[in-house]
C-alpha cells in the first residue's frame, strides 16, 4: 500500500475529502517522525511500537576495492510489531 492509497482509504472510510485525509495522514507521519527525532518511544496498542536503535561506529570494507572504511555511529528507526498484529497476519492464511 502506498501513501496515496492510504489517503484514499482514509477518505473513503471517514467520508472526507482527499485533501483532508492527506492532512490527517501527513500529521500522523510527521508526529511519528518528530517523536523519533526526540528519541521518544511510540506505542500503538495492538499494532506495534517504533523505537530508535543506536549503531556503534565500526570498520567496514569497500566491496569494490577492499579498502577499510570507517562507518560512523548512527541512529536507526526500528518497528517492532505487536502480538495482536502478528496473530492477525498469521491466522489470516
Amino acid at each position: 500500500m502506498t501513501k496515496a492509497e492510504l489517503v484514499e482509504e482514509v477518505a473513503k472510510v471517514a467520508e472526507l475529502t482527499k485533501k483532508h485525509s492527506e492532512v490527517i495522514v501527513n500529521t500522523v507521519f510527521q508526529s511519528i517522525i518528530e517523536a523519533l527525532h526526540e528519541e521518544d518511544k511510540i506505542e500503538l496498542r495492538g499494532f506495534g511500537s517504533f523505537r530508535i536503535r543506536r549503531r556503534r561506529s565500526r570498520q567496514g570494507r569497500n566491496p569494490k576495492t577492499g579498502d577499510k572504511v570507517s562507518v560512523p555511529a548512527k541512529k536507526i528507526p526500528y518497528f517492532k510489531p505487536g502480538k495482536e498484529l502478528k496473530d492477525l497476519i498469521n491466522h489470516s492464511e
